[in-house]
Parts: C-alpha cells; structure tokens; sequence
C-alpha cells in the first residue's frame, strides 16, 4: 500500500503554525470583516464631498486605508487556514467569501483615486500645506499623479474593481485544480516502497540519486499534466487575457509594460535581464556539460538536472539542526535580526511539513498588525534549509517595514520581494562554504550555489521569457493553445540548456504546473532580486557594519520610495545590467572552482 500524507488532524500541533495569533475566534474574524465593510460604507458616503476641502480630503484617506488594513488582515488569515487544508470547505468557502466581499467593498472605494486626480496639481498642493494631517500621504499622493494617464474615470474604476473577482478566476481554478483535485500516480522508490508522487515530494524524488526514480517519476508526473493539456491552456489562457484586458483598459502599450510600471519599474529592466541572460547563456551550457561529467552520463535528460552532482555527501537535515545552522549563518546580520529569527522559531511563525490538502511549495504571507507567517514543505535536503532561510528572510523584510512604516508604506513592491529572502541563501552559502575543510563537502556545497543560479536566474529568467513571449502572441491575436504553449516552451528549454542536454518531449508539458505564471510577470524579479543580493551579500561580509546598517535601512523601507532608489540605499542599481552581470560573473567562478574540484 502506498505511504500516504499525513491528514492535517494528524499534524504536531507545534510544527502548524498558530493563526489564533491573528484571530483567536472566526467569531473575531467576522467582526472584523464586518467593521470593514462599515469602513467601506462611511468611505464611500464621502463621494460627493471628499475633495471639498483639505479636511475632507484627509478624513476620507483615513477611512480608507483603516478600511484597506482591515480587510488585509481578515483576508490573510482566510488565507492562511485554507492553504494548509484545502480540503477543508469551511476555510476554503471563508477564503472565497472574503475575495467576494473585498471586490464588493472595492466597488464602494473604487472613486478615492479618480476624484483626487480630477483635482489640479494647485489644488491638491495647496490642501497638503492647509491641512498638516495630509503630511502622511505625499509619498502616496506623488505615486498617484505619476499614474494618472492610467487612472480612469470614477465611473470606469468602479466597474474594473467589479471584474476583481472575475479576474482572479484563471489564478483560483489552477489553484484548487492542482492542489486539491489532481492526483499523480505510484511509484516504488529507492527503498522498495509504494509512494503516491505529489508536488511537494516530485523534488525529493527528482533529487533522488536512483536514476528510476527519477526518470519513472518524471515522467508519470508530466504524463498526468498531459492528460489536461487542453484544460490547464484553456485555463493560462484566461489568465493571459485578463492581464491584456487590464493593461488595456489602463492605456499601457502592452501587459509587460503594465505589470512592471504597478513596481514603478521601467521596461528596460526586464529587457536588460533577458539580454544579459542571453549574453551568458554560455555558462548555463557549461554548467549543463558539467552536470553531466560529474554525473558520468552519455546523456544528461531533464530528470538528471536536480540530482546533486556530487555523490556520498548528500544526507537528511532535521528541521532543528537546519534551524540551529541558519541562525549561525546570520550572525554577520545583527543581534536584533537573530533575536527575531529565534522567536519566529520559538513561537509558531511557521507551519512546517506536508500534509493532505496542503498547498505546495513555500511562502512568507501576513499583514500589517500581526507577525509574518511562513509556509514549508520540510523533507529534510539541503535545499528545504535553504528554502527556510529563504523564506524567514521575506518574513524579517516584512517584519522591519511593518514595525518602521505606517500602514500606508509597509508593503514593500514586488520588485525588492526576493532581495531580503536571497540575501540570507547567500549568507547560509558562504557560512557552509567557509566551515568545512572537506573538499568532497565543498564541491557539494558549490553544486548547491550553482544549483541556485540556475534554478533563479537562468531558469526563472526563461519563466520570464516565456511569460513575455506568450502575452505578445495574445496581443497579436494568435489562440493560446496547448500545442502553441507547448512549442514555446519547449524551444526556451533547448535554448536555455543547450546541446549537452536531452530536452525530454515531457518537459513541454512544465508550463503546466507553474502558479508563478498566474502573478502577472512575478518570476523575472526572482532573478533581478537574487543578482541584488549576491551584492548585498558580499558588501556585508567585506564591509560590516556600515553594510548592515544600510541594509537594514532598505528593509525598513517598505514602499517609501521607488523600489530601484531605495535598493540605492543597499549599494544597489538595478537600473543598470551590472549586477546581473556582475551576479553572473560569481557563476562563472563558481564554475571555475568546480571544475577544478572534480577534476582532481
């Protein structure tokens, strides 16, 4: 009999993470739902008069972010009970009712921004210096003029706010299909036993140095997308449509353009990305013939890229041990930052293993007004440590903004989301690198940080790629089909690659089981962002404390300014190609390294 997941009723109550935190009751979580709603009543009894004087002015912005805080707080804790146990139709009703009821208090608020921006730029001045209380929101007020071509009428903003829900549809229907309704099939893994391949375990599996194993469950995984092909192109096809709807609707020239200018970030950034990318394909390359002289094939296929390459190092680390080790790893850090990774440790932040139901992957996920909270996988391999890191470092980002910002600048822009968290993979790295003598560990250790270029930016970018590559295919009219978004897809892995590598016919089919593509051109910021770390990084353990000290600045930070100024702050430009270059320039020696390491 296979060897099942544990139900959630069947989880250690001290590796869930404790939601109570936030509520203690649902009783207390429909208070608040209803409180917000009222908010959105009293805003929206403002229209006629928001803009009739400084006063009213201020007194509306009041209520409306009071309105916006509470409902985020009511729809993270919504979310969090129903990603742990999807299974669960009470939390995933209470999820879905809280999206429907946000999208309905959007409609009431829909006009605040609209009616500001019918005000001329004298007016507005003028109120900002009449009334003191409007002081909080210049940094906001100046983001909403710098939007106004793209800001419509009061009237058409109420009616895109009424498609919210609509157009969470593609992202909710993949979500539940593949968490909740798509079931893999057995395989026999390396210790003879029954296991049912899920997405949490395909890793560990595809990890797993039997080649069997990886290969068996490869491709039964990718055979299962392939049986809903047509389902899941139907599906990405919506969701591709309503970001050009979106980006129409708000007179942007195209879906990309939209997306990136929501961060304020310039096109040119994703540009310079896909450029310096292509301009390095060539270590990608090197690191795929690499791959498969250490692996001692005659032909590396797409199930041998996640086995390490270096064998009789890898072993299980316990959560605890990966708890006790990363807190080493960021000493370089501080006191105060170890002093909160221990108590997000100690006091339930985090909800730990797999279980039935559960949504895959990992995050970092809260609100304002409560602590962050992180979502794990844990299977004990090196990279579920590193994932921890990873995602306690979103969690501190979080953490500093909330504590240092009001409401209003706490929520850092997407932009600089993977900096805090990649900077710690970088330190946990170096820390690895720098305690062990062993050169077989070393050589494990490097194949690890290779492993993460790849995996962040070489292949993260060819997300990318392919995201762009099939929203200007739909602009030109051409039908997201299976077979379309098969080829594309296909072709960026040959190309990404390379001609050392077999691209298996399954890999067409990974497009499949990818939610990033469902965040609207989230996935090119994994690599901007791992390329801004790898400088912040090194900048920290050269300089010290001056290092630190500006980077705790930046994670202060929020959304006070513009993404790209305040990385400036770290020591960053990602204006510029540089730190992806120079990010790429670090693979290159790491490859050096490597090589020298298993040529011996």
């Amino acid at each position: 009999m296979a060897k099942e997941l544990p139900k959630r009723s069947e989880v250690r109550v001290e590796d869930t993470w404790e939601i109570e935190q936030i509520f203690k009751t649902v009783e207390d979580w429909e208070a608040q739902v209803a409180e917000a709603r009222e908010l959105a009543k009293q805003v929206e009894a403002k229209r006629e008069s928001m803009t009739d004087s400084a006063k009213d002015l201020l007194e509306t912005l009041d209520l409306y972010m009071a309105c916006e805080e509470k409902f985020e707080l009511a729809a993270a804790y919504a979310m969090l009970a129903s990603d742990v146990d999807t299974k669960n139709t009470e939390n995933q009703g209470r999820e879905q009712r809280i999206s429907g009821i946000i999208v309905e208090a959007s409609s009431r608020t829909a006009f605040v921004e609209p009616k500001i921006l019918e005000l001329s730029e004298e007016t507005l001045s003028a109120y900002q210096k009449e009334e003191p209380g409007l002081s909080l929101y210049r940094t906001w007020l100046d983001e909403l003029m710098r939007t106004k071509a793209h800001t419509l009428s009061e009237e058409m903003e109420g009616l895109l706010a009424a498609t919210g829900e609509m157009r969470q549809t593609p992202g909710t229907v993949f979500s539940i299909f593949s968490n909740a309704d798509l079931e893999f099939p057995e395989i026999t893994d390396e210790n003879g036993e029954l296991v049912r391949i899920t997405d949490g375990r395909y890793i560990s599996m595809q990890c797993s140095s039997d080649r069997r194993v990886r290969k068996e469950s490869f491709e039964k995984l990718y055979g299962t997308y392939r049986g809903f092909e047509n389902t899941l192109a139907a599906i990405y096809s919506g969701q591709v449509k309503q970001q050009i709807f979106m980006a129409k609707a708000r007179r942007y020239g195209s879906a990309l353009e939209a997306a990136v200018d929501e961060n304020h970030v310039s096109p040119k950034v994703y540009e310079n990305l896909l450029e310096v990318i292509h301009e390095n394909l060539d270590k990608m390359h090197r690191y795929v013939r690499l791959r498969k002289k250490c692996l001692g094939l005659s032909e590396l296929h797409m199930y041998d890229i996640y086995t390490p390459m270096i064998a009789g190092v890898d072993r299980k680390i316990s959560y605890e041990e990966a708890k006790e080790t990363v807190l080493k790893a960021l000493v370089p850090l501080g006191e105060r930052y170890i002093s909160l990774l221990e108590e997000g440790f100690a006091n339930r932040w985090i909800d730990v293993y797999e279980n039935q139901g559960k949504r895959a992957g990992a995050y970092s996920s809260g609100s304002y007004g409560a602590h962050p909270y992180v979502l794990l996988n844990y299977d004990e391999k090196l990279d579920d440590m590193f994932t921890l890191a990873h995602e306690m470092g979103h969690s501190l980002h979080s953490y500093f903004s909330n504590e240092t910002q009001p409401y209003l600048y706490s929520q850092y822009k997407i932009f600089v989301a993977e900096v805090a968290s990649t900077c710690n993979e970088v330190l946990l790295m170096e820390y690895l690198l720098a305690h062990t003598e062993d050169k077989k560990e070393r050589a494990y250790y490097i194949n690890h940080f290779l492993d993460s270029f790849k995996a962040t930016v070489y292949r993260q970018t060819m997300f990318a790629e392919y995201e762009k590559i099939t929203n200007e295919l739909a602009e030109a009219g051409e039908s997201l089909t299976a077979d379309v978004l098969k080829k594309v897809y296909y072709d960026l892995n040959c190309k990404y690659y390379g001609p050392d590598m077999v691209s298996d016919q399954e890999i067409a089919w990974e497009w499949c089981r990818i939610p990033h593509f469902y965040y609207n051109f989230y996935v090119y910021q994994y690599a901007t962002g791992f390329s801004a770390a790898v400088a912040i990084a090194r900048r920290i353990l050269k300089e010290g404390k001056p290092a630190v000290e500006d980077y705790m600045k930046f994670l202060s930070g929020g959304c006070s300014d513009a993404p790209v100024e305040l990385l400036k702050i770290a020591g960053v430009d990602m204006g510029s190609k540089e730190p992806i270059q120079a990010a790429l320039t670090v693979f290159g020696e790491l490859l050096d390294e490597m090589e020298a390491l298993t040529a011996e």
